[in-house]
């Protein structure tokens, strides 16, 4: 609580930007509502923030006295003086404005002084607070990040950026404006400030002033001399706009003198109290924030025995090693009527790896480890097998638990469990997955693993498989791990779950996503699950034949690459390659690495081959016949398991921010589409005896969606009609009727529009064409003005993007992009191509999750035998009995194509193309 003390020159006066927190917290975090539909999320952030301050500030820079200052609601005298000032900023965001008072009970929660004037800002009553604390010999830090502060900055005022934990001090304001603390005005005063709407003087930035002020002493010594000012413009924009200069001169220097009623002895600093602190943060529900006021300050009220925020203690886990002990935790369960659940097994392959135990936790710190396989003994026994229910037995004592659908089941990751259960004849369900559940909240925002979801809403630290396995040649099995370890580690595995589904769940409701998570996610598991246990067949003898074949095509770019050079030297080098690119032949555009090793990454060898040099084009030959060798020809007969003689891939369900799936192990994601070889290794993909190959591919359905969500009524027509898009393009922009189209224009066409919908540029464009930057530039220009809703659309996207820091598809599925604000013109130029890309590409990675949670129940219905096997970008791969492929594709075609129905109505017609074949190549 803040205490009386008296200002002295011992006294350090910290003063907070509360305002400017309010921002930083606001836009750093996702969106957060409270049960009651409050939103919360920068209250949330605020406290974080503050809390994170005043443990920063214990110690030897500890302060004496601290107070908040906040802006008033309302215009400032600065509005009397400019009535535009501050006329260009947008409105607070809609679901902030509650926020603001909230903010201010938080402060008073601290029991911190929370200050506002009505008529001033912040940054005034800051500066008349700190000009007095000052006076008094006190030494004074203004927590901000606010330049305009910086003009106070002298040998006892400094400046303090919590989020850079960067201190600004005379030096550090002399660096960011060219000038000392006490000419800091009068540099603004001429660069003027375009977000405050502060005019100064047209064309003059802050180097430039600092230069003029640095020569003249100040504006009005500028202001005086400007005859002396060598440059005419210069010279000219100065004399017309010298009274905007002493406008801005007004508005930008502080008040020094606001008549404040609270004195700064008022604002003695001392710890909050628990008894105003939690009853705030209970009512706001932010359960860590809750917990860590308790571990720091002290709390009669123990945490709640069910809080998910709980402290975790793993000395509490027990280890489960009879029957007995298991029957008592299924009964648990049941009158839980939700159960945690995840395995421990010796391989990372859920197709393949054994089953080593299973953990189950049944509310917060209660979870137990089920050893089934393990040789890691006791400590107490001395080591040996240790004590265990067979596995059998255990399986058949959990299968009804399992399978009981008034028992809800929880997962992290949990299609993996899935296929381990699915292979011991266990079939789980209901079931959540928080990855999921985290993936739908905040996709795009962070990763959704376990340990990080937990050190992130949890504030904690699970332990790792490396602590526990260790790593390299001395890494153990977990089977080898002893069993007290292997409890504390696996038993943790399913708290922090169950902890998890506990916090997340509630929040698909408050932030009005359930839909998105029920309709695109939770059945995914199951899905994929099958598809991978399924698996697919590939031809050993193909994969054979193209492992030598790209061997030889790498030892031709080889010897012509060496040929070129004039000596031997190893293409798998990166030093060699740059030594003799740029080294040795003098190549231009070459770039150095942190490490002073040339750069020589695929960019680098494209830019050099598009000049006409060999070499580069040798060695990227190379590198792509290695490539397809290792991951494709070398990796799919290595991935085969012995067992089913099928390769399974694992699919990836939250490793994208658009919803689309990835696949490893092998990835079949990536082979090349549109090569030859990339054919040839779809060929070595095969059916089974009596069986074939059913691949069902959305046609175009990337530009049938932007021609629906942008409303192109043009391109929604041609669809409509059937026209080919690419030569109706080509036809508009380049004036060729479609009966006279020739390929190489339709072609330009097809790079186009495919090029627009990822966001290309004109550099991008014309590397695709190999043509000119300009007459690139032109095309985009052209396509724009044939179908003006396109770049509106962009535009548009671009500004949601901005302003809600996500942009969402058509089904709801929200795509956070957080670089989109980002000072790095890359990273935002980057964020700014997904904010246009992700809602078309996002949408057709919805559809097409759609139709694969329809088609079991579809594939039954129809009596059907055939599996699904693979799912790559818009197509699915099925294998079916030779007399079901009719029926198959009717089948799949009408499931594909009514995807987005009943949710959404597309406006345009999603067309599915099918093929057959005893190949996927065939079927291709």
């Amino acid at each position: 609580m803040a205490v009386t003390r008296a200002i002295d020159d011992k006294a350090h006066v910290y003063l907070v930007d509360g305002s400017g927190y309010i921002f930083r917290a606001y836009h750093a975090l996702p969106p957060l509502t409270r049960s009651d539909g409050t939103p919360v999320g920068a209250v949330q952030g605020f406290c974080n923030m503050l809390w994170k301050l005043l443990e920063d500030l214990k110690g030897a820079d500890e302060p004496s006295h601290l107070a908040v200052i906040f802006d008033a609601k309302g215009d400032t005298f600065r509005n009397e003086i400019y009535p535009a000032y501050k006329a260009n900023r947008p409105p607070a965001p809609e679901d902030l404005v509650p926020q603001f008072a909230l903010i201010r009970e938080a402060t008073r929660a601290f029991d911190l002084p929370c200050i506002e004037l009505e008529g001033y800002e912040a940054d005034d009553i800051i500066a008349t607070y700190a000009c007095q604390a000052r006076a008094q010999g006190a030494r004074v830090t203004i927590v901000s990040s606010d330049k305009d502060l910086m003009q106070l900055v002298d040998d006892r005022i400094t400046l303090l950026d919590t989020m850079k934990n960067k201190r600004s001090g005379p030096d550090e304001v002399r660096e960011k404006f060219g000038v000392g603390p006490n000419r800091v005005i009068d540099v603004q005063s001429l660069a003027g400030d375009s977000v405050d709407n502060v005019p100064g003087v047209p064309g003059i930035g802050i180097k430039t002033a600092a230069q003029l002020i640095e020569t003249y002493g100040d504006l009005e010594g500028l202001l005086s001399h400007l005859d002396e000012i060598k440059q005419p413009k210069r010279r000219e924009k100065l004399m017309e706009h010298a009274e905007d200069a002493r406008v801005s001169r007004q508005l930008v220097t502080l008040k020094q003198d606001v008549p404040l009623s609270e004195g700064l002895e008022a604002f003695g600093a001392a710890d909050p109290h628990p008894d105003n602190l939690l009853p705030f943060m209970k009512a706001m529900e932010f359960r860590t924030l809750t917990r860590r006021v308790q571990d720091m300050l002290g709390d009669d009220a123990p945490v709640e025995a069910d809080n998910p925020e709980a402290p975790i203690d793993r000395s509490a886990y027990e280890t489960v090693q009879d029957e007995a002990a298991l029957e008592t935790w299924i009964a648990a369960a049941k009158a839980a009527h939700i159960i945690a659940v995840d395995t421990e097994t010796d391989a990372l392959s859920a197709t393949s790896a054994g089953l080593v135990g299973i953990s189950l936790a049944t509310a917060p710190g209660k979870a137990c480890y089920i050893p089934l396989d393990h040789l890691g003994g006791d400590l107490a026994d001395g080591g040996g097998r240790p004590t265990q229910i067979d596995r059998d037995r255990a399986l058949a004592l959990l299968k009804p638990l399992l399978e009981d659908p008034s028992v809800l089941k929880v997962g992290q990751n949990f299609k993996y469990d899935l296929s381990v259960f699915a292979r011991y004849g266990v079939k789980v369900a209901p079931y959540h997955d928080t990855m999921l559940i985290s993936y739908v909240l905040e996709g795009g925002l962070h990763n959704h693993g376990m340990d990080e979801l937990s050190e992130l809403h949890l504030g904690h630290k699970p332990m790792s498989f490396k602590e526990v396995c260790g790593t390299g040649k001395s890494q153990k099995t977990f089977g080898e791990v002893d069993l007290k370890t292997a409890t504390e580690y696996a038993a943790e595995d399913a708290d922090v779950t169950l902890r998890l589904y506990a916090l997340l769940a509630p929040r698909l409701s408050q932030q009005g996503k359930t839909q998105v998570y029920e309709s695109l996610e939770r059945a995914m598991p199951q899905v994929l699950s099958t598809m991978e246990l399924a698996g697919i067949k590939v031809d050993v003898a193909q994969l054979s034949r193209l492992s030598s074949d790209f061997a030889q095509k790498m030892a031709e770019a080889e010897d012509k690459a060496h040929d070129i050079a004039g000596h031997p030297f190893n293409l798998a080098s990166p030093k060699q390659i740059g030594d003799v690119l740029f080294g040795e032949m003098g190549l231009p555009g070459g770039k150095k690495t942190k490490t002073g090793a040339w750069s020589t990454d695929v960019k680098v060898l494209e830019e050099l081959a598009a000049q006409g040099h060999d070499l580069p084009q040798a060695l990227m030959d190379y590198r792509q016949f290695a490539k397809l060798k290792s991951t494709y020809s070398d990796a799919l007969k290595e991935a085969i398991n012995p067992a089913t003689g099928r390769v399974h891939t694992s699919f990836s369900l939250a490793a994208t921010s658009t919803g689309r799936l990835s696949s490893s192990e092998p990835n079949l994601q990536n082979i090349p589409i549109r090569t030859e070889e990339g054919r040839k290794i779809r060929e070595a993909f095969i059916a089974e005896k009596d069986h074939i190959l059913v691949a069902a591919d959305y046609s175009q359905i990337e530009l049938r969606l932007l021609a629906h969500i942008a409303d192109v009524g043009a391109l929604k027509q041609a669809f409509h009609d059937g026209v080919d898009i690419h030569a109706l393009t080509a036809s508009e922009m380049f004036g060729v009727a479609l009966a006279d189209m020739d390929g190489a224009t339709r072609r330009k066409a097809k790079a186009i529009n495919f090029g627009i919908i990822y966001g290309i540029s004109a550099f991008g464009l014309a590397n695709n064409l190999n043509i000119g930057r300009d007459e690139a530039k032109a095309y985009i220009e052209s396509y724009f003005k044939k179908f003006p809703g396109i770049a509106d659309y962009m535009e548009a996207k671009k500004a949601e993007a901005k302003d809600q820091g996500y942009v969402e598809t058509i089904f709801g599925r929200r795509i956070h992009l957080p670089g989109i604000k980002d000072k790095n013109g890359s990273i935002r130029q980057f964020a700014e191509r997904q904010a246009i890309n992700a809602p078309i590409q996002g949408t057709a990675a919805d559809i097409i999750r759609r139709a694969m949670i329809a088609m079991p129940a579809a594939l039954d219905n129809a009596g059907l035998k055939s599996r699904m096997l693979l799912q790559v970008h818009d197509e699915l791969v099925f294998e079916a009995p030779v007399d079901e492929a009719d029926t198959l594709i009717k089948t799949v075609k009408r499931v594909m194509e009514n995807a987005p129905l009943p949710a959404q109505d597309i406006s345009v017609p999603l067309v599915v193309e099918t093929g057959t074949g005893q190949t996927w190549g065939e079927a291709h």
